[in-house]
């Protein structure tokens, strides 16, 4: 394949060749690895990997396209995107997928995403999981390797940054999902405050699945103000950064516990833990992908989930009366807890799997039913 010339520099030294595709201009940020095999273009737009170039190890991308019905955000937030082999369709020719709309190379432009094509990923992948998650750059605008290396290693760590505020929705909105009024319309409406610090279209579609009708509130908003709309349940959202920072998202946490149900999802499951007074730490390369094996510790089965994650809750930080529910089968790592005395509960990993297995969607019927008997006592 020609094309224009690009590298990815990571910050420990270490370039990779590759053709540059995608927006013609820099991407930065920390280069981390996803082993999803399809569903590339909900990955790309999930808010959670804002500040983080994705390396795809799956070998042969693009290939059934983009749709509009696969976006996840209005705009792609992932600093960039790492491809072994990008395909892309005859020019003017028919695209090869029904549901298409667009390639994968002219949605990744026209969403300002740069990327990189042609790179060995397998080998890119190796080094992430022996070194760790690494900042990077990609470029077809500098290919001078010692400045390129100079400024990998001045972009800030992931660790510190609140990147929630970045991605979080200027103002409350309630989404509406007209099509799915005949699947739900027996259900009992109830409402439920969801904190956005970076959600995804799917979670909301999901609660809109279980009759849960959500109202979208920004990341920094008042306990008052969100009470004051008198939900039935408040779900903590998924999210990209370090959730440490977040300490105005802990304090809103603190005040809501006891009042509602409390539903946290990946981010959302870490600023729980802290406002529950548990830890958090930075895994060295994360969980990116679906699927990864998760015992729900309830009931003894085991999931395979779809994850996207740098950090995890530290389970001997947390304190008594709350119990871990989840665990990772991978690396031993804590993926649910549970705090029955203030009715709140999360899991690390992705219920509405987009991309990834259906197998935790069992998990928006629990909140709702905990809803329910909550209102019931």
């Amino acid at each position: 394949m020609s094309g224009t010339a690009a590298l990815l520099m990571l910050d420990d030294g270490t370039c990779f060749e590759g053709l540059a595709c995608g927006a013609k201009a820099e991407a930065t940020g920390e280069v981390v690895f996803t082993t999803s095999m399809a569903g590339y273009q909900e990955t790309i737009s999930d808010p959670s990997y804002c500040g983080q170039i994705i390396t795809f190890t799956a070998a042969h991308l693009g290939n059934y396209g983009a749709a509009s019905l696969d976006d996840e955000a209005p705009l792609p937030r992932a600093g960039g995107a790492v491809f072994h082999d990008l395909f892309r369709p005859v020019p003017c020719g028919p695209f090869p997928h029904w549901r298409a709309e667009e390639s994968l190379n002219r949605y990744l432009a026209r969403a300002d995403v740069t990327a990189i094509t042609g790179v060995d990923t397998r080998s890119l992948t190796l080094h992430l999981r022996e070194r760790g998650a690494r900042n990077g750059i990609i470029s077809a605008l500098d290919l001078d390797r010692p400045s390129l290396l100079r400024r990998a290693r001045e972009l800030p760590s992931m660790q510190g940054r609140d990147l929630a505020r970045q991605v979080t929705c200027e103002a409350p909105h309630t989404p509406i999902f007209p099509d799915l009024a005949a699947e739900c319309g027996h259900l009992t409406p109830l409402s439920v405050a969801v904190i956005d610090y970076g959600v995804k279209r799917s979670i909301l579609r999901q609660l809109a699945c279980c009759g849960l009708r959500p109202t979208v509130w920004p990341a920094a908003s008042e306990t008052e103000d969100i009470l004051a709309s008198r939900p039935d349940g408040v779900l903590l959202s998924n999210g990209p950064g370090d959730p440490e920072p977040c300490d105005y998202a802990v304090a809103t946490i603190r005040k809501l516990l006891g009042r509602v149900p409390v539903f946290g999802i990946c981010l959302g499951h870490q600023l729980l833990a802290l406002a529950l007074g548990g830890r958090t730490v930075k895994l060295p390369f994360g969980h990116h992908g679906a699927n990864h094996p998760v015992q729900d510790l309830r009931t003894g089965r085991v999931l395979v989930t779809s994850q996207n994650h740098g950090f995890c809750v530290d389970p001997d930080s947390l304190p008594r009366g709350v119990t871990p529910s989840h665990w990772n089968l991978n690396d031993n790592t804590l993926e649910g807890l549970d705090a029955p005395l203030v009715n709140a509960f999360s899991v690390q990993f992705h219920p509405e799997a987009a991309p990834g297995p259906r197998e935790a969607l069992g998990l928006f019927g629990e909140f709702r039913a905990r809803i329910l008997a909550a209102l019931a006592a």
